[in-house]
């Protein structure tokens, strides 16, 4: 995501290169080449000219340390004038009332029920939530039975009423069933609406009305762009919603509706989703967004990933596995499957710092441990635990039960036999360095 306006504004940063000094003449110059980024990227026009105004105030009404460059100092300004007009810091959701009552609105197509499902699973795992679905969409084929399905994937129970065409009263009558089974939290899945349809407009203000709800979310499809904040902006006019959902960042969006949404409806952005996996949703932080903007990556948003994944008591074990030097195939195959549940490969590698460019024309398939673990899965259990006794026969048997060759089944173990050499070299560093420590202080 973003990637072409992370090319136009590194761009327009290197008119400032080898510059001496920040002057009235190439400021001007590097922010016209900003704000014609910005208008690509789909940025409301106004936003984008208040955007550079700003920051050419503040360029010029500073004094640029000797010790910084231009072209560093006019990305720090541009960084925190990002930060800024993204909303400064994440703002969390309102959770009060009992149960918590969490209304989705949004234009049809725009990923409401996928939100839906995810929002559910992040409240159930993350915020020790008991959460109900509410199937309010009563007009799209299928729409109540694609929520099933998701729900079932995170084991969320979902309220429906077969054969009803009122959402106020499903709304209401879910409500009461969650209150009286004790589910603390409700979010209720309506049906896709345009702004111009008085009538449907006119339902979803009557379910507010009558659920009084503590959140209203407004989903919007970030690859629409600007129509997207021109969108919000009307069903803002008559919901007031309280925050916003961009799905389908991982999609060719340009990012303008991240960037100038906040501007147009002075509503937070929220939650960010990409992708289809249950996991795929994030708090929206304008300070790591506009980092990957910046091409700076997300290296915090990357370690949050992995500490939800990777369990501690887990890690602890596999620690000692290592400097046993006992760690087998098996520990292989669990920490791939980690990995994967983190999410869309390419997006991760794009969250380290310097990676996100080298990496924009390559075809990163989530398929691509796929091979390996075909391999992994066609070993005995005593093979996988003692990878020493793999012998030529074994790996030909192996090779023909994972559909590869014998050339790939040895690379594997190589490699396998290499990576367990580095991480008790760097178990026995780190022990090395713990004793240096302690012989320090005596």
């Amino acid at each position: 995501m973003f990637e072409n306006l992370s090319d136009k504004l590194d761009r327009a940063f290197k008119l400032l290169k080898g510059q001496g000094t920040i002057t009235e003449i190439n400021v001007a110059e590097t922010l016209r080449e900003v704000r014609k980024a910005l208008l690509d990227a789909d940025v409301n026009f106004k936003t984008a000219k208040t955007f550079t105004d700003t920051v050419k105030q503040k360029a010029l009404g500073m004094n640029v340390l000797s010790s910084v460059r231009p072209g560093e100092m006019m990305i720090k300004l541009v960084h925190d004038e990002l930060v800024a007009l993204m909303g400064g810091q994440s703002k969390d959701i309102n959770l009060s009332g009992n149960p918590s009552v969490i209304l989705i609105a949004g234009l049809q197509g725009s990923g409401k029920t996928t939100f839906s499902g995810k929002l559910s699973l992040m409240l159930q795992s993350k915020k020790g939530r008991k959460p109900l679905l509410i199937a309010a969409d009563v007009y799209r084929p299928a729409a109540i039975e694609q929520l099933r399905v998701l729900a079932a994937q995170i084991q969320v129970p979902v309220y429906t009423e077969e054969g009803s065409k009122n959402p106020v009263s499903i709304a209401q009558n879910g409500i009461r069933h969650a209150r009286q089974n004790g589910f603390n939290t409700v979010i209720i899945d309506t049906a896709g609406r345009l702004a111009v349809d008085q009538q449907m407009m006119d339902e979803i203000e009557a379910i507010k009305n009558a659920v009084q709800p503590q959140e209203i979310l407004f989903v919007v499809d970030s690859m629409t762009g600007q129509d997207a904040v021109n969108t919000a902006k009307e069903f803002n006019d008559r919901l007031d919603f309280d925050g916003v959902v961009l799905t389908k960042l991982d999609g060719d969006t340009r990012g303008g509706a991240a960037i100038s949404i906040l501007s147009v409806v002075n509503k937070p952005i929220k939650f960010v989703s990409s992708g289809e996996k249950m996991e795929a949703l994030d708090v929206f932080h304008p300070n790591r967004m506009a980092d990957r903007i910046l091409g700076m990556g997300d290296i915090v948003s990357l370690v949050e990933k992995a500490q939800e994944q990777f369990d501690e008591a887990e890690a602890r074990e596999l620690q000692k596995k290592i400097a046993k030097n006992q760690f087998d195939f098996n520990d292989f195959l669990g920490q791939i499957a980690q990995i994967k549940k983190m999410g869309n490969l390419k997006d991760l590698a794009s969250m380290i710092p310097g990676v996100g460019k080298a990496i924009r024309n390559l075809d990163i398939d989530d398929n691509a441990f796929k091979g390996i673990e075909a391999i992994i899965q066609s070993m005995t259990p005593a093979e996988r635990s003692n990878p020493a006794i793999l012998n030529g026969n074994r790996r030909k048997r192996i090779a023909l039960g994972s559909g590869t060759d014998i050339q790939q089944v040895n690379r594997l173990i190589k490699q396998f036999d290499e990576t367990r050499r580095m991480m008790k070299m760097m178990t026995d560093k780190g022990k090395m360095a713990g004793m240096m420590r302690q012989m320090s202080r005596r």
